[in-house]
């Protein structure tokens, strides 16, 4: 399981919002006195894209921009992360072992829910 704490520009880990994931879910968990737990199945990612600006490279960070056919979370963003490439990499991984244990496809997720490729 990897796990670990966004962080403020600067690279401190001063913030109050975790993400992390296992072999099946992401998980950002944000808050101090409310706290709110989100999280997407892997097999749910579509697409994984890294950013880092010149203060996150200076830093050595980064942004990793999901795009995933999650309902309540739709899009989103792991944002200032330490070895970012190393963790968008194992996060991939995984992502396509669920897709391959799920029979998941990209194909599932292509237009509309209620079209079934078949009908075509």
């Amino acid at each position: 399981m990897w796990k670990a704490r966004k962080r403020l520009w600067c690279g401190l880990p001063w913030t109050f919002t975790v993400y992390s994931f296992d072999d099946e879910r992401l998980f950002i968990d944000s808050g101090i006195l409310n706290t709110r737990q989100d999280e997407v199945r892997l097999y749910r990612i579509q697409d994984l894209t890294v950013t880092r600006s010149l203060i996150q490279r200076i830093f050595g960070m980064g942004t990793i921009h999901i795009s995933s056919k999650d309902k309540t979370l739709g899009n989103f963003q792991l944002v200032n992360l330490k070895d970012v490439m190393e963790v968008k990499e194992d996060l991939s991984r995984k992502v396509e072992a669920q897709r391959e244990k799920k029979r998941v496809s990209v194909r599932e997720f292509m237009g509309d829910e209620d079209t079934d490729i078949d009908d075509m």
